[in-house]
């Protein structure tokens, strides 16, 4: 198996990320996410491409394909066994690579990433970060879990492997030409649709007057 940069990366390379897929197909699920995502696109305009880092087998990208039937998407994928069902979906092209790793051909109308942030060595965030900023024409989606200040969790008994901070908030004030949309919360405990506690942010690029990035 390819060894990556961080030990983050090899853990959902391997066997823990093999497990992760199976936990993560049900049909419920699947209706969860078209739940979460019709309140998302309703806020947008003039999606038809998407792009998804860490895309697993799909299933956020099928719930918004669902949504909007004529989209065409990209997923990457760090673990093989996942790509090769996300490999599957016709209107996907699949890649099976790190976040670090993928190089950048294209732009899409919404760079996506759900709960991939939390797992990516700290280090290396701001790196995730010009890359998800650079796969985007217009919006940024991130749903992950939210903590005003970053902190570690264990993670099913394992330590170094999650991470939670205000991902938005920092690309925010890395990026100055991005501007909050809307932003949720999906509660654990919700009765008809839960998701596991995610708080998503919907950020959109905006020209800056004489500028036309970021600050960089």
């Amino acid at each position: 198996m390819q060894k990556f940069n961080t030990a983050q990366e090899d853990f959902w390379a391997g066997e823990f990320g093999n497990n992760y897929i199976e936990r993560n197909k049900s049909i419920k699920y699947l209706a969860a996410n078209i739940a979460m995502f019709s309140k998302i696109i309703n806020k947008t305009e003039n999606i038809s491409s998407v792009i998804e880092f860490g895309a697993n087998v799909g299933m956020n990208l099928k719930a918004i394909k669902m949504l909007l039937p004529e989209m065409i998407a990209e997923g990457i994928e760090i673990n093989k066994n996942a790509f090769n069902e996300l490999s599957k979906n016709s209107y996907i092209t699949a890649i099976n690579s790190s976040i670090f790793d993928y190089k950048i051909e294209n732009q899409f109308d919404l760079a996506l990433i759900k709960t991939v942030l939390i797992h990516i060595n700290p280090d290396f965030l701001p790196k995730a970060y010009d890359i998800l900023y650079q796969s985007s024409k217009k919006y940024i989606l991130i749903a992950e879990y939210y903590n005003p200040t970053p902190v570690e969790v264990t993670y099913r008994g394992h330590k170094g492997k999650l991470f939670k901070r205000d991902f938005a908030g920092e690309m925010m004030e890395k990026y100055h030409d991005l501007s909050l949309i809307d932003y949720g919360f999906i509660y654990k405990r919700d009765k008809n649709y839960p998701q596991d506690d995610i708080n998503w942010f919907l950020l959109e690029k905006k020209a800056l007057p004489g500028n036309d990035n970021a600050n960089i």
